[in-house]
Formats: structure tokens, C-alpha cells, sequence
């Protein structure tokens, strides 16, 4: 056969040479003989291979000779791995052959009739003889496959992106560019009297791509444009802002320089850029007043401004299974240890809040409830079967992330 090579990217078939890109054998090979070998002492590599060849040497004839046979390439190279155990020597042997299947049987019973390596009682036993073509078939297949896929994922056409691509330069003829500082907008921001306000040109693309055409940008500039503050006098106004602390930002300065009717927020993390039909819809619709907005962040401002105290607290309380019992101006009336807070709160008069290093357990919401406690912060809730009207409950995880979020 004359030589040539066949090559499939990193791997590669040389014909007529023994290579060996699957597994260290020898392509040339049809049938590798796995066999065990067991040595009563300690011998090496080359005791093992000296004794396979002397002790079959001429017996089943000059065809089947080991050393002829490798030296012609009709059996590889034997390869031998070794290890002690307990005095003695345990290992694997391997032999490519290119024979065919009687021959190669024929050898790998030869291999076995091997007992001694060295001074050392030894024994071979064949576990299996394996059939280099069925890998190379499996090995086939699995790279057709790959070839397949790659050339599928080559030349077939995506329709859905072929579908966003269209619809996305369809978008960008319907955006313009308005006022003097050329801020993208709706080609409706003058016809319609109710105006949505957002972040930039891809919020834009975005809206515009689900049928609002009476949106603008704010264009990413560091002061709210004056475009916006004129239009913003004399249309109903929307903020439609990401719903992260970009969004809050953006918002705040909205609110100081312009007329805002309605705040919408994108869902938690997400931009308004990336927002389906769908979610914009749902975003749009639950909308709230900026009289309510105001009033609920006044709200989160007056929690907030109470636990930031307790911070501090706990970073004195960790690790120490201590209590503070505080006033409603929430200074330190008492420090008692864990284990005797709900004693101790039959002794103390006008306590407002708990901050310990424990578990908030049902016995201690109800004792708390019954003394007028108003909040009950510790390290994690315990079984709570009930939880009386007026007491307030709070880990200090629940604490810090509710911080983060308001800063």
C-alpha cells in the first residue's frame, strides 16, 4: 500500500507507521492482547519481557516465533507496567498484533504458559483481546459527527437571528434624533401627549421595536438635558429606568430637574434595553405616581435609618451569646447574656428593641410581644409557629442586604 496520511485537525492516520494517536497503539494494529501478570518477587521490566521471549521461543514454530513476528511488525512492541505489592510484583502486559484472529488467540495463549520471571514462580492469565476496529469504527462515527455539526453550524442560517436582524434595521429607521442635543427618541415624542423617559439609545431601539414610538433618551449625559426638561412641562411623563443602581441614579436626577408624573422600573437587576413585549407591558402598567414613589422611599428611609445603629451593634455582639436590650432612641439599657434574656425582660421597663447573638425563638416573640417590644434582631429565625401583630423580626443577613439596597 503506498504511505500516505489522512488528517482530521489535531489527529492524524499515517498508514503503513506506527503512530499513535489513539491510546499509544499502534494504527497498523487490528487486535491489542490484554493480559496480568503476577510475580512471586521483584523483578523489572526487562525480566518480564526477557522471560516472554525465552520461554516461547520455537514452540509453536518459526511462524509464530515472538522475536520473528516483531521484528517483521506483525506484533508491536509488548509493553510492561509494573507495581509491588507485598513482596511480590503485579502487573499488566499489552501486545499490538496485526495477525489475524487465530493467530493472534494462538499468541495470546503462548504469553500464558510463561511461569517463571527470573528465580520468581510467575503467572499470566489473558483478560481480553481487544478489537482495534471496533475503536476505530467508534472513533469514525464520533468525528463524523463533529464534522457534521461544524459544517451545519457553518453553513446553515440562523432564521431567528436573520429575523432580529431585519426587525433591528427596520427599528433604526423609525429612531431619530430630536431637539439640539440630538437625543434618540420615537418618531412620536410631538404627536403624543404622554412621553416615556429613559436611559439611552438601546432602551429606545428597544421600545421602539415593541410598538412605542413616544419614547427619548436622556443620551447617557451627566445633567438631564434641557430637551427633556421642556418636553417633560408640557406632557405627562414617565421615567422608565433599569432596575438597578444605575436606574436609582438616573432617577434622582430625573426627579431634581424634571417634571415626572410616573416612575416604571425595570424587574430587579435587569435593564429596560433587554426587556421583552411582555415585561415592558407589565412594567409600564404597574407604573406608580411620583407623590406615592416619594412616600414609599421616605418609608424604607425611616427602617433604614433605625437599624444602621444596629450594625454596629452586632459587629460588637458576634461571637460573644450576648444580648443589648435598647430604648426607642435605641441606646443600651441592659447587657445580659442569651441564656437569661427572657428572664431579664420581666425586670426592664421600657424596652423597644432586642439585638443578640442567638436564634429568635417563639418563647422569646412572645415574651417580647408582651413587654411592648417593638423589633427582635438576631442571628437567624428559629421555629415560629405564630408571630404576634407589633413585633418586627429581623436577621442580621436580612439587615445587611436591605442596607446595600438602599445606599
Amino acid at each position: 500500500m503506498k504511505e500516505g496520511r489522512l488528517s482530521f485537525g489535531s489527529e492524524s492516520i499515517r498508514l503503513n507507521e506506527e503512530v499513535y494517536p489513539m491510546g499509544g497503539l499502534p494504527v497498523t494494529a487490528k487486535y491489542v492482547i490484554h493480559a496480568r501478570l503476577e510475580v512471586e518477587g521483584s523483578v523489572d521490566k526487562p525480566d518480564v519481557i526477557g522471560a516472554i521471549f525465552g520461554q516461547t521461543e520455537g514452540l509453536l514454530g518459526p511462524d509464530l516465533d515472538l522475536r520473528e513476528l516483531q521484528k517483521t511488525g506483525r506484533i508491536g512492541r509488548i509493553n510492561v507496567e509494573l507495581r509491588e505489592k507485598s513482596g511480590k510484583t503485579i502487573g499488566r502486559i499489552t501486545i499490538p498484533s496485526s495477525l489475524d484472529r487465530v493467530e493472534t488467540a494462538l499468541v495470546a495463549a503462548l504469553v500464558e504458559t510463561v511461569d517463571k520471571v527470573g528465580p520468581y514462580s510467575a503467572k499470566i492469565r489473558v483478560e481480553k483481546i481487544e478489537d482495534l476496529r471496533t475503536k476505530k469504527r467508534h472513533w469514525v462515527i464520533e468525528r463524523a459527527k463533529e464534522i457534521l455539526l461544524k459544517w451545519e453550524r457553518e453553513e446553515m442560517p440562523d432564521i431567528r437571528k436573520i429575523v432580529e436582524k431585519i426587525l433591528r434595521d427596520i427599528t433604526e429607521l423609525e429612531i431619530i434624533r430630536y431637539g439640539k442635543e440630538g437625543l434618540p427618541a420615537g418618531t412620536e415624542v410631538d404627536k403624543s401627549d404622554v412621553l416615556i423617559i429613559v436611559e439611552g439609545r438601546a432602551d429606545v431601539v428597544n421600545l421602539v421595536r415593541h410598538g412605542y414610538r413616544n419614547v427619548i433618551a436622556i443620551g447617557g449625559a451627566t445633567k438631564i438635558p434641557k430637551t427633556i426638561v421642556d418636553l417633560s412641562k408640557r406632557k405627562t411623563t414617565i421615567a422608565f429606568v433599569d432596575g438597578d443602581r444605575g436606574g436609582d441614579l438616573i432617577l434622582r436626577e430625573l426627579l431634581k430637574t424634571a417634571k415626572i408624573d410616573y416612575i416604571a422600573r425595570a424587574p430587579q437587576g435587569k435593564e429596560v434595553e433587554e426587556l421583552t413585549a411582555k415585561e415592558i407591558a407589565k412594567c409600564l402598567k404597574n407604573k406608580v405616581a411620583v407623590s406615592e414613589y416619594l412616600a414609599q422611599q421616605e418609608l424604607i428611609k425611616r427602617e433604614i435609618e433605625i437599624p444602621k445603629k444596629v450594625i454596629e451593634y452586632f459587629k460588637e455582639l458576634r461571637g460573644t451569646l450576648e444580648a443589648l436590650i435598647l430604648d426607642n432612641k435605641w441606646n443600651v439599657i441592659e447587657r445580659v447574656l442569651v441564656r437569661d434574656l427572657v428572664d431579664q425582660l420581666d425586670k426592664i421597663e421600657g424596652a423597644y428593641a432586642i439585638v443578640f447573638d442567638g436564634i429568635i425563638t417563639q418563647r422569646l416573640l412572645d415574651r417580647a410581644y408582651s413587654k411592648g417590644i417593638k423589633y427582635l434582631i438576631g442571628v437567624r429565625v428559629g421555629a415560629i409557629s405564630r408571630k404576634p401583630e407589633g413585633v418586627e423580626i429581623m436577621t442580621f443577613d436580612e439587615l445587611e442586604k436591605k442596607l446595600e439596597e438602599t445606599v
